[in-house]
């Protein structure tokens, strides 16, 4: 059973029951609280909730204390099925598949709300509500056509999934102490300065850079860092890291510490730990589906990019632990299960695939077969390479030469300007009409790197979009399954890592439930398959004692 929903006025708000092929069961109903009219179905029937969007209602919900099972985001579904369609990134909403259905002027999606608490959604007298009648009917306009394409549903179910457990993780927010961030802070930066100036440790190597030039420098400066390298017979065009790493002048280490030590200070330091931490706990806020693969991005506060030396403020609660797991090379695994090429998937059947490739290799004094292997397949997914690289991978497409193909075949669709899907069908963004102006001769070379750029891209997107679907089925799974335990909760992922917060007395039920996820994600995917899915799981205090 499903129910759709429309928020409208005061906190009020309109149901209306549906069949799972979106026929209404019942004429709708108007609830003056449909936080509770919500928490009462969801007792009752434990329907499959439709709604525009869970970024807009579910966080209101969580906010408000109510939890569902299970969802069909409109929003985050139009995506997907105008992607599939060639049409990525048109507007998304409600109203704006509405107006496509009837051949009407499409608006423009509304600006996403600002970050934070949306408690009081429900509560906005001036929120002019929205239309019962359109959401019933998009729902299932867009079932007709989920229903054309096999594996769509499942994509469609993760992808909503995902937009439940984004906004419960935002609710629940990662274990952070403050005190352990601004610990780490101190020891490598000095202590909290005042009134804009630079951390003690950061004017000190900058003191010390300027002495070595024999001028001042300010290191923010990379115009002033240039003029001093050719002022002392080093000429360099930019000051990133490798560049610098090849001159042999005493200011370069100094200049390579400050870098890593600014970047610290100003992507995580005290001004991040302010604005981010609060109540011992960090809450960003994810965006489902937020990079064109179907991996998720986030709205501020780099939560995909927390740095190994702050890992360790990533705390569990007294008498709780962290479970962290990652799955084990799971892009080349995609890639063994996506071929069906029985050697590469047999291989993949091992708990270190790089490993078990390693024999198709000849070790070498700069690398060993395992090293061999690893760059073979990343030059094979991903592109590119030179030199030995491309040795590699000649080795490579002899042993393995379906698994060569697959990604072959993509990376020539991509470079004829069609369109590649992952294993569910997320579909590649279309080229840029730019793209088919620049190409459309192929007599330059300008013309032949952007053929060949968009080969590489499509060549990636079938490997890493499937991924991103396993990981998102994975994560649908494991939630069901921590929900059946209780207390455990999922409060962080990226990729292919999710960390769950659970009562320590419960953690070896969390990794079973992880492992058991991510048996049935390559089931649900691939069906019967030599490929194993490994999480590599520990369980720890701190999120650093993990790696």
């Amino acid at each position: 059973m499903r129910i759709a929903i429309a928020i409208g006025a005061g906190g009020g708000g309109a149901l209306r029951p549906l069949a799972d092929d979106g026929t209404p069961l019942a004429a709708a109903e108007s609830v003056p609280s449909l936080v509770a009219a919500v928490a009462e179905r969801q007792r009752a029937d434990r329907p499959r909730w439709v709604w525009s969007s869970s970024a807009r209602v579910y966080r209101a919900l969580v906010e408000a204390g109510v939890r569902v099972e299970r969802c069909h985001d409109l929003e985050l579904t139009e995506s997907l099925l105008s992607g599939y369609d060639g049409r990525y990134g048109e507007p998304r909403s409600v109203a704006a598949a509405w107006a496509r259905m009837r051949g009407e002027p499409v608006p423009d999606d509304r600006p996403p709300a600002e970050s934070g608490p949306q408690a009081s959604l429900f509560d906005d007298e001036e929120d002019e509500g929205e239309d019962l009648e359109q959401i019933v009917a998009v729902h299932a306009e867009q079932q007709r056509r989920i229903a054309r394409v096999p594996g769509f549903a499942l994509l469609c179910a993760a992808e909503s999934a995902g937009s439940l457990i984004a906004a419960e993780m935002t609710h629940a927010g990662l274990p952070w102490s403050a005190a352990a961030h601004d610990a780490l802070l101190t020891e490598m930066l000095g202590p909290r300065p005042s009134g804009g100036l630079r951390p003690r440790r950061l004017q000190e190597l900058a003191d010390k850079i300027s002495a070595a030039f024999g001028r001042h420098v300010n290191p923010d400066s990379p115009a002033q860092i240039v003029k001093a390298f050719a002022a002392v017979g080093h000429p360099v065009k930019t000051t990133r890291a490798y560049v610098l790493k090849e001159i042999d002048h005493p200011a370069v280490p100094l200049l390579l510490e400050y870098k890593e030590l600014s970047r610290l200070h100003t992507a995580h330091g005290w001004a991040w730990l302010d604005t981010w931490v609060h109540e011992g706990r960090f809450r960003p806020e994810y965006v489902v589906g937020g990079v064109v693969s179907g991996r998720w991005a986030t709205n501020g506060g780099g939560a995909l990019q927390i740095p190994r030396v702050l890992r360790s403020a990533v705390v569990a609660d007294e008498g709780w632990s962290l479970v962290v797991a990652d799955a084990a090379q799971l892009e080349p695994r995609v890639l063994a299960a996506l071929a069906g090429d029985r050697a590469f998937a047999d291989a993949a059947a091992q708990g270190d695939l790089y490993a078990a490739l390693a024999d198709v290799f000849t070790p070498s004094a700069d690398l060993t077969a395992r090293d061999k292997a690893k760059l073979a397949l990343l030059s094979a997914m991903y592109g590119g390479g030179t030199g030995e690289a491309v040795q590699l991978l000649g080795v490579l497409k002899k042993r393995f030469p379906d698994a060569f193909e697959f990604v072959e075949a993509a990376a020539q669709a991509g470079e004829r300007g069609h369109l590649v899907r992952s294993r569910l069908g997320r579909t590649c963004p279309p080229p840029s009409a730019d793209w088919r102006e620049l190409t459309s001769t192929g007599e330059d070379t300008r013309s032949a790197s952007a053929v060949r750029s968009r080969g590489r891209f499509t060549r990636n997107f079938v490997v890493q979009a499937t991924a991103a679907d396993w990981a998102l089925t994975l994560m649908a799974r494991l939630r069901q399954r921590l929900t059946a335990l209780g207390d455990p909760h999922l409060v962080f992922f990226q990729h292919d890592e999710v960390i769950v917060h659970t009562p320590t007395s419960l953690a070896d039920e969390v990794v079973a439930a992880i492992e058991a996820s991510a048996k049935e994600a390559g089931r649900l995917l691939f069906g019967e398959t030599p490929v194993v899915f490994p999480m590599e799981a520990a369980v720890v205090q701190r999120y650093s004692d993990a790696k």
